[in-house]
């Protein structure tokens, strides 16, 4: 009698936590960022050097369109850091992912869609920065997320796709103004968590 009991709360709040996320609407999102950014590019050496990955984070909002397929467009604030030898490349950015994604089973649900990125800062130690090559990029989305009563998780990878480099200016006795390059385009994974108002 206590396992039914129990089976039937079970699918009550599965099935309501279906219920609840279904349809369209909108909400808040924050979350961790697990990230790496391109190469760095040293004129001198003529050498390339892949950066160590650190945790950003990102908060933002979001809507939703639509129930077994739909369309999630958001408006994310991310910050980043990338590790390299030569110091830390910090990047402060606008994200406008576009998302289609449908129901896999249950509350799990797929997506994909394309990344629009606006950086807003950039800085990489205390080297002067002579130029971004773009500061409009697109990149793309792939993930799975949760979604139970208000409440949802997801798990993304985003590549950025769009070619993008800063220009770094070193100067120094023994090689004034070098020319040093880093390739911008992010190399994530995202975690977020959301609620929907």
């Amino acid at each position: 009698m206590m396992k039914k009991t129990l089976l039937m709360v079970a699918v009550f709040f599965t099935s309501y936590g279906i219920y609840a996320q279904a349809g369209s609407g909108f909400g808040i999102k924050a979350g961790l960022n697990y990230n790496g950014n391109g190469d760095y590019f040293d004129s001198v050496e003529n050498a390339r050097e892949n950066p160590d990955r650190n945790a950003g984070f990102h908060i933002g909002v979001y809507g939703k369109l639509g129930n077994r397929i739909y369309v999630r467009p958001e408006l994310v604030y991310t910050s980043t850091t990338s590790g390299y030898d030569e110091g830390d490349l910090k990047l402060q950015k606008l994200d406008v992912p576009v998302l289609v994604g449908a129901k896999i089973i249950g509350p799990l649900h797929g997506f994909i869609g394309p990344s629009f990125q606006y950086i807003l800062n950039s800085k990489f130690a205390d080297v002067t920065i002579d130029n971004i090559e773009n500061d409009f990029t697109v990149g793309l989305n792939l993930g799975v997320g949760v979604n139970l009563g208000k409440f949802g998780v997801d798990l993304r990878y985003e590549r950025g796709l769009s070619s993008n480099e800063i220009s770094l200016i070193e100067s120094n006795l023994n090689f004034p103004d070098v020319d040093d390059r880093v390739d911008t385009r992010p190399d994530q994974l995202i975690l977020s968590f959301s609620v929907k108002i």
